[in-house]
């Protein structure tokens, strides 16, 4: 995992040690639910985690931190899972936030961060880093997910369109820049293995590295996990849609406290997050309501994050209606399960020598790549469809 430590790193690696342990149930985890036993997908007690940060800090600390401060957690689950930290720390090494925005570089520890300078370094010191942590551990498979902080918009127009022309600026005096989660996509893609972006990030949202993931035969997926309000989004605006009301205006307020929102409170890197968020309406129902999304960082809630939603709409006769609602969810406890799912079926795929962009996991991401569909209910039927077909082979 990139960002390995953060709330959703720490939350993925707990979850899995308490399931490996029958410590918990697997209330949340999508590919738990029946229909999907078809697939026999990877078991719990397989899963071996490793990953990168640019903090000092282990995955018992990012356990421990976010029980504190968000009272998470049964300190009886976390008792017995601390062996299963304490030995997949071990596979934790310092991470790289080249080009990644002045809010991330804030998150830093120089004594951790890897110190390269250029793409080239950086993206040969993960594939190095990605290559002992298969071999010391005789894994068949590793899956790279992007779980760390939310980079600034990035521009891809200048970079080269294919893969051979973007291989070759790397080795030039001036290389193509790239944001820390292209660097570490291009990476995980170049050794052909799984890479999802659960981040707004830029990952491998761009020509030259999906090229590249057809010449490695390997699949990839993304972006933005999809939690909460925006969850909700997809889930109501198509109700409005079937049942022929005019949204006037959809504003959605959110208030957050954790690391993340703390890396949202700069403009630039809120830009990526609001683009995510605030496109789904108007997908959906075929017009431009209009349409307003906040996000503030309000230190306390940690990662209570809270949204209100107020949606003006115009029925019959002309009378002016309004839905609101109120969403509250631990932002870390919502993603961790999606991630741990979207493990197992990158995983999957590649085992059966699928290639290229997974858009049956469309459900799973504000912005799903190679999908224009946002109705949750159309995109789970994606999912749905997939795994019969699966069952058929």
């Amino acid at each position: 995992m990139i960002g390995a430590c953060g709330g959703v790193g720490s939350t993925v690696a707990l979850g899995l040690a308490a399931l490996r342990r029958g410590l918990s149930d697997t209330t949340s985890l999508v590919t738990a639910l029946p229909d999907f036993e078809a697939l026999q997908l990877d078991d719990f007690a397989h899963f071996i985690v490793g990953g990168h940060d640019i903090r000092q800090t282990t995955l018992r600390d990012g356990v421990l931190e976010l029980h504190n401060r968000a009272r998470v957690f049964d300190p009886a689950v976390i008792d017995q899972c601390l062996p299963d930290l304490d030995a997949w720390t071990s596979n934790l090494r310092p991470g790289t936030a080249l080009n990644a925005g002045p809010a991330i570089m804030g998150l830093a520890d120089a004594s951790t961060t890897r110190r390269v300078e250029t793409p080239e370094e950086a993206i040969a010191a993960i594939q190095q880093d990605l290559k002992e942590f298969r071999e010391r551990h005789q894994l068949d498979q590793v899956v790279v997910i992007n779980v760390a902080s939310t980079e600034p918009p990035f521009d891809v127009d200048e970079l080269p369109a294919s893969a051979s022309e973007f291989a070759a600026g790397l080795q030039r005096p001036k290389p193509p820049l790239l944001p820390a989660s292209s660097l570490y996509a291009w990476a995980a893609i170049d050794l052909g293995l799984p890479y999802i972006n659960f981040t707004p990030s830029l990952g491998a949202s761009f020509p030259a590295i999906q090229e590249l993931a057809q010449q490695r035969r390997t699949v990839f997926g993304g972006k933005d996990g999809k939690t909460g309000e925006t969850l909700l989004k997809t889930v109501l605006a198509p109700m409005f849609a079937r049942r022929n009301w005019e949204i006037l205006s959809w504003v959605g307020h959110n208030i957050i406290g954790n690391r993340d929102g703390q890396v949202l409170e700069r403009p630039e890197n809120k830009a990526s997050k609001i683009r995510a968020k605030d496109q789904v309406i108007s997908s959906i129902v075929g017009y431009r309501p209009q349409t307003h999304v906040s996000i503030e960082y309000i230190e306390s809630l940690d990662d209570w994050k809270t949204a209100w939603d107020h949606i003006h709409f115009r029925g019959f006769l002309d009378t002016r209606m309004i839905l609101q609602f109120t969403w509250q969810g631990c932002d870390s406890l919502l993603a961790a399960p999606l991630v741990i799912d979207l493990a197992r079926l990158a995983l999957h795929a590649q085992r059966q020598g699928e290639v290229g962009v997974l858009r049956h996991l469309a459900c799973f991401f504000k912005s799903p790549m190679g999908v224009e569909e946002h109705d949750f209910a159309r995109q789970f039927a994606m999912l749905e469809e997939y795994v019969r077909d699966q069952g058929r082979e």
